[in-house]
């Protein structure tokens, strides 16, 4: 699902709709960071995608990405409700720059998440000989 939203984001930046990549961005990234939350057995609710990643174990250091979780975060309510702003369309509001490091953002989340993904299956099969 994380890389399936990814990959609709590009679409809007493609097409200008700048607040919709920068949404979708945030929402690809708090995907990847739940999935991992619920395959260890743990709670997943809420959009930060930061506050989700202070849920993981100590054993995960997010410190990494956590940057970039903040930066995400931001994106969840304004590129979606006009009364967010003082005046306008949240469309007049965000850049193809914004939309590109949303992006990038993402992509690196969901890659530090499939690298625990990778360690956690290889710690299995070493358990499992």
């Amino acid at each position: 699902m994380a890389r399936k939203t990814v990959e609709s984001a590009k679409g809007d930046l493609e097409k200008g709709d700048y607040n919709w990549a920068c949404f979708k961005a945030q929402q690809s990234a708090e995907f990847a960071v739940k999935a991992i939350l619920h395959g260890l057995g743990m709670e997943a609710y809420g959009h930060s995608v930061s506050a989700l990643l202070l849920k993981l174990p100590k054993d995960f250091d997010s410190s990494s990405i956590m940057q970039e979780a903040k930066t995400l975060d931001k994106y969840y309510v304004p590129t979606r409700y006009p009364n967010a702003w003082s005046e306008g369309l949240p469309t007049d509001y965000y850049t193809q720059q914004d939309s590109l490091q949303a992006i990038n953002y993402a992509e690196k989340i969901i890659e530090w998440v499939m690298s625990i993904w990778r360690s956690l299956s290889g710690e299995r099969r070493k358990g499992e000989k």
